[in-house]
């Protein structure tokens, strides 16, 4: 099983994420927690986190919760989310959890939470295994 610098190192080739400053800071088989301190370039007009960001950060997550103890590679086929507040202060963190893990499908969970505690998009990611 890899270890979190181990899944950091193998997850920098997703360089959109590495870009947007996301970061791994937990994982196991099927649950993984990211953070993303906030910059202005992940603010919209309105000076508030850009819907996009919050759902590169959900999507993120979901990945490596998904992959980061496998060798198959699970992409996601659908997903939905909700945005359900803005976010306040300077940090948003993402837990995703895994819901059911079939043969060639899954479903996941994922939590976004600003750093007040306040829970700003809820996701659900339907995953595909393609290899």
């Amino acid at each position: 099983m890899p270890t979190l610098d181990e899944l950091k190192e193998r997850f920098t080739a997703d360089r959109f994420a590495t870009l947007a400053g996301i970061e791994i800071t937990e994982a196991e088989p099927g649950r993984a927690v990211c953070e993303m301190k906030l910059k202005p370039e992940h603010m919209n007009a309105n000076n508030a986190p850009m819907g996009g960001a919050i759902f590169t950060l959900a999507d993120f997550t979901y990945a490596v919760a998904s992959n980061g103890f496998t060798e198959k590679i699970i992409v996601s086929q659908h997903c939905s989310v909700t945005f359900l507040s803005t976010a306040k202060g300077d940090k948003l963190t993402a837990e995703a959890k895994c819901i059911r893990a079939g043969r060639s499908t899954c479903l996941y969970s994922v939590e976004v939470r600003d750093d007040t505690g306040n829970l700003v998009a809820y996701a659900t990611v339907n995953g595909f295994t393609v290899k």
